[in-house]
């Protein structure tokens, strides 16, 4: 299970920070990250973070946003700088993870959180 939080209203130029949670009884996580979705857009890669700490963002986000990982806490936070409007979206919490070693990777996905960027 992924909770994740941190969402909220913010005006453009100003700073958010999402964080999320692995829960349970988890043998292994490859990678974990965030992605959106925009109303009436598919849901996108914002950004991602690899177990040995390789890191990839969309282009948009470059330089503005970063993702940090904790292994020990299962953990994934992303720092948001300097937001526009277009950042506007439910963001959700993803992790690429398997609950025992004999069983298959699966994706698992957090509930979601709204980030709203308005004046």
């Amino acid at each position: 299970q992924l909770q994740a939080s941190g969402g909220g209203l913010v005006h453009p130029g100003g700073s958010l920070r999402l964080s999320c949670a692995a829960s349970g009884s988890i043998f292994s996580i490859n990678a974990m990250g965030w992605y959106r979705q925009a109303p009436g857009k598919q849901r996108e890669l914002v950004a991602r973070a690899s177990s040995g700490g390789m890191t990839n963002y969309a282009d948009s986000v470059k330089g503005r946003f970063t993702i940090s990982r904790d292994n020990a806490k299962n953990t994934v936070n992303l720092q948001m700088n300097n937001l526009k409007p277009e950042d506007t979206a439910v963001y959700y919490c993803n992790a690429n993870l398997k609950y025992w070693a004999g069983s298959p990777w699966n994706d698992y996905w957090g509930q979601g959180t709204l980030v709203t960027v308005s004046s």
